[in-house]
């Protein structure tokens, strides 16, 4: 098996606009071949849908999803370049699956670069003395808070979460595939969620287990 070097992955990202993470796999799939990992992308249409992510997405859909009988609530905003579109099932399912998503994995942003900086330098600080409280040696602590606040952007950032209904792909895997599917850019441009008594202390439960026994039905 060939090494995937960052390099790699960096000039098949240049080449094809595909994410950083689409990239690495298309390149261990093809064992290191770059023609052949953009291919890869190419029979995935991640590659063409980079291309379209420029374009822009004025149409669109507010989709509501309520779980629970009325115990947890959810608006998103999707957006599409032409009306036809939003008026299209495929894309209305969509919408739905990322609505249900945002209910069960409760995602706080939209993307990394809407988290404040000050929040991310907040997380740091708070890792960093959780990681030298840990005795971890000081030379890699940096190294481990970097790995750490990654993951904090993974789990609260909605299209780094993987997706609840497949979680071998993630929610940006799966915008990719949809605008390679539809033709058409697609933005996930805002959301929100409500739960009934939130803030006040409650006996907690487990919302990705429910939402997902209901999808399931």
């Amino acid at each position: 098996m060939a090494e995937i070097t960052a390099a790699m992955v960096k000039e098949l990202r240049e080449k094809t606009g595909a994410g950083m993470m689409d990239c690495k796999k298309a390149l261990t799939e093809a064992d290191g071949n770059m023609e052949r990992a953009m291919e890869v992308l190419r029979e995935r249409g991640l590659a063409s849908a980079a291309k379209k992510a420029g374009r822009v997405a004025a149409e669109g859909l507010v989709e509501s999803y309520i779980h629970g009988g009325g115990r947890i609530g959810v608006l998103v905003e999707v957006n599409c370049e032409t009306d036809f579109v939003a008026k299209n099932d495929d894309f209305r399912t969509f919408v739905k699956d990322i609505a249900m998503h945002i209910a069960a994995a409760n995602p706080l942003y939209v993307r990394r670069e809407e988290v404040l900086t000050e929040v991310v330098e907040k997380e740091r600080e708070i890792l960093r003395a959780q990681t030298l409280n840990e005795g971890r040696p000081e030379n890699i602590v940096d190294k481990i808070v970097d790995g750490r606040i990654d993951k904090f952007f993974k789990e609260n950032c909605l299209m780094e979460q993987m997706f609840v209904k497949d979680p071998d792909k993630s929610i940006e895997t799966l915008l990719k595939e949809k605008i390679a599917t539809i033709g058409e850019n697609i933005s996930i441009r805002r959301f929100a969620r409500f739960v009934v008594g939130e803030g006040i202390e409650k006996q907690e439960s487990n919302f990705v287990e429910e939402v997902m026994a209901q999808v399931r039905q």
